[in-house]
This record gives C-alpha cells, sequence and structure tokens, in this order.
C-alpha cells in the first residue's frame, strides 16, 4: 500500500497523521501523533529548539501507532508572512496536436514571471480558469484544438526565512519536506463539498494564531488570506478580562466559553481560583461570554471584510465554513450568520476510515487536508508548488544549516 503523512505544524499543537491508500483508492488513518505545539507564534517558528522538540514527540507518537518510519511528509504553512497576487500567462500552441499538460505547464510558468519581492518564494500556482483561442471560461483546456492558450492563475508566496525555518525544524527530526501546503488549502481538501466550491464558498480555518481564508468559486481557489489573530487571542483576552492565568483562561474558554451572551443566564455563575494564593472567585458566566463575543465578532468581521476587499463577496452562494479549533465554541455559527449575513456550516473533515475517532471534528481539518493533499496525482490542472527547483533549493540551505553528523 501507499503511505502518505502530513504534519500539521500549528501555533498550539502539531498533529502527524499516516494514512494507507488502498487499492480502492480510500484513504485508511493508520498512525495519528498529536503534542502540544512549542516554539511557535502566530504559525511561524519563534525558536528552532522547541519547535524541533514539538515536531520530534508527534512524530515518534504516529510512528509507534502506525508501525512506519516516518522519513518524508507534507507539512502545513501558515503565517501572516504568505501573501499573494494573481497573474496571467500566455502560450501559443500547436492546434493539430491539441493541447497538451506540456502547453499548460508553459502557461503557468508565464504567469509564475511576475515580479516577486527579495526573500520571497513562490508556493502555490493554482489555475483559476483557462481562455482558448479567445473563448473564455475553459475549466480543462486538455485535448483541445487552439493556437493560443492564456490561463489566470493565483500565486502564493511566502518569505523565504519563515520557509528555512520551518523546513530546517522538521528536516531536523529526520523527516523530508515533500511539500508546504497552505492551511486553508490543505484544509478545503477535507472539509469542502464539490458543490460549494462550485456555486462559491469562503473558508475560514480560525487556529490558535492565525485565521486562514480561502474563497473558492467555479471550483478553483480564487483567493486566499491569512489573517494574524485566533482562538489564542479570545484566550488571552479572558485572561485579561478575568485576571487568570493564561492556562485557566484556555480551560475555562474550552469548558464554559459560548459566542452568544444574550443566550447565557445572567445569574449563571462558577468558580476559579485566579492568580496568587487567594481564595476561589466567583465568576458571572455571562460576563466570560461576553469578552469572547467581543473578539470572535472582531474576527469575523476581519473575515467579512477580506471578502469585500476581494471583490468576490458577491459570488458566495454557498457561504461560510469554519474549520479549526476555534471553530468548535457553542453559538459561533450563529453569530456568523448575524456577522456575515450569509449562510454558515461548522466543518469537520469527512469520509474517514481507520483510527479516526478523534478526527471528527473541526480542529483537523488541516492534518487530514495534508493527506488528501498527499492523495492527489497533482496535475498542471491542480494547485501545486513549483517543487523541483525550489524543493531542491530549500533541501540544500537545510542541509547547510543542519549539524554535519557525518563524523
Amino acid at each position: 500500500m501507499q503511505a502518505i503523512v502530513g504534519i500539521d505544524v500549528g501555533t498550539t499543537k502539531i498533529c502527524t497523521l499516516v494514512g494507507e491508500v488502498d487499492d480502492q483508492g480510500d484513504l485508511q488513518v493508520v498512525g495519528v501523533g498529536i503534542a502540544p505545539s512549542k516554539g511557535m507564534r502566530k504559525g511561524i517558528v519563534v525558536d528552532v529548539q522547541q519547535a524541533g522538540e514539538a515536531i520530534a514527540e508527534s512524530v515518534g507518537k504516529a510512528e509507534r501507532t502506525s508501525g512506519y518510519k516516518i522519513t518524508r511528509a507534507n507539512v502545513s504553512l501558515a503565517g501572516e508572512h504568505v501573501a499573494s497576487t494573481n497573474s496571467v500567462g500566455v502560450v501559443a500552441v500547436g492546434a493539430d496536436d491539441g493541447i497538451s499538460a506540456d502547453d499548460v505547464d508553459r502557461a503557468l510558468d508565464s504567469a509564475r514571471a511576475v515580479s516577486i519581492p527579495h526573500g520571497r518564494e513562490i508556493i502555490h500556482i493554482i489555475p483559476r480558469g483557462f481562455t482558448v483561442d479567445g473563448q473564455d471560461g475553459v475549466r480543462s483546456p486538455l485535448g483541445m484544438h487552439a493556437f493560443r492558450l492564456e490561463v489566470e492563475a493565483h500565486i502564493v508566496t511566502a518569505s523565504l526565512t519563515a520557509l528555512l525555518n520551518l523546513s530546517k525544524c522538521v528536516e531536523g527530526v529526520g523527516v523530508q519536506v515533500d511539500e508546504l501546503v497552505l492551511t486553508s488549502v490543505s484544509s478545503g481538501e477535507a472539509v469542502l463539498t464539490e458543490t460549494e466550491k462550485e456555486m462559491g464558498v469562503i473558508l475560514a480555518d480560525i487556529g490558535g494564531g492565525t485565521t486562514d481564508l480561502a474563497i473558492y468559486i467555479e471550483g478553483m481557489i480564487w483567493h486566499t488570506k491569512v489573517l494574524p489573530v485566533g482562538g489564542n487571542h479570545v484566550t488571552n483576552d479572558v485572561a485579561i478580562g478575568l485576571r487568570l492565568p493564561f492556562n485557566v483562561a484556555e480551560k475555562v474558554k474550552i469548558e464554559r466559553g459560548h459566542a452568544l451572551s444574550e443566550e447565557m443566564d445572567p445569574t449563571s455563575t462558577f468558580h476559579l481560583q485566579p492568580f496568587g494564593d487567594g481564595t476561589a472567585v466567583q465568576i458571572a458566566r455571562h460576563d466570560l461570554t461576553q469578552v469572547i463575543e467581543a473578539r470572535m465578532v472582531e474576527i469575523l468581521g476581519l473575515v467579512l471584510q477580506e471578502a469585500k476587499r476581494s471583490g468576490y463577496d458577491g459570488l458566495l452562494s454557498a457561504g461560510l465554513v469554519l474549520c479549526g479549533g476555534a471553530a468548535q465554541l457553542p453559538g459561533l455559527r450563529q453569530l456568523a450568520q448575524d456577522v456575515m449575513d450569509m449562510p454558515v456550516r461548522v466543518a469537520s473533515p469527512r469520509n474517514l476510515h481507520g483510527l479516526v475517532d478523534a478526527l471528527h471534528n473541526p480542529a483537523f481539518a488541516t492534518s487530514v487536508g495534508l493527506l488528501r493533499w498527499g492523495m492527489q496525482e497533482h496535475t498542471a490542472l491542480k494547485p501545486r508548488r513549483r517543487g523541483g527547483e525550489w524543493g531542491r533549493r530549500i533541501k540544500s540551505f537545510v542541509r547547510a544549516l543542519l549539524p554535519d553528523n557525518s563524523e
């Protein structure tokens, strides 16, 4: 069987999944390794040693449960350093032979020839649509007879420094990075339906440190964005507002949190131990919910603002799909409907088999999506990273940074 590995390097958790693809093409999850994240802030490595230790712990657990020795993996990518732009590529083709995959590759290479600031690298080149001899709206031009092929592509770039640091952490534990996959792209693979992608939908993966957005229209990704806010900001607000240690605030948010203050009984209270050695204090659940609601309204407002800034807000017939750890907050779906004024659903990974009890959860959308990504046969018409040149370059960088253990 073919084995696939995905490592979701998040701000709050590291999740390594090992999957097998059987003869029928179904994915079986055979290994799971979850560890608390360390050395990460807002999706970016801030301590290489700590992040490496957390990744090693997660990979080790996945190896023990699966029986596989993990040597390579697809790895998630997030952080405010991620940016995107759109570009058009045009090439001439031989009309007698029809458009081939090589012609599509050449068109995407032409679209890739955009000005990229120093210190940035292209991660994905995602075709949004094709025009064949002036006929637009073409989904797949393969085999069509034409003289001119034009592609409109969505290009995702990232900071080279951030890429090198992340790759160093992963490869430092003996795992080769096959591909770095944007979190929103990965999550979309796990939770979105084909109907939603066709009708127009905005995906919001609300993680610990970032909220990753992707807009799908006509079956393809048209826009991506990473917002530097997430569930940890909610926890921090609770810690400050109620004067609690951060770990206690996180526990309170998970166990007693709610996104709609109007649904809380004003008389409902609970007791907690604050800072210091004083006696437990009484806290009104309504007060807790007001703190959470204010921050979630801000995050959802930023999602709506980005949808409008993209210019595609009027094309999102399928509405908003929420995933990520913070999407589990009770009342969030209703709050999102009120703020966004569109249909909203909270999504978990679909069609899972094997060791999946813990994975039927919005928090594992990216992890499962990395396996789905690995299952794809990446043709020219799929979202892709220009792997060869960039892959060799980053591996040489990482080898130079790692200690020499040959002696």
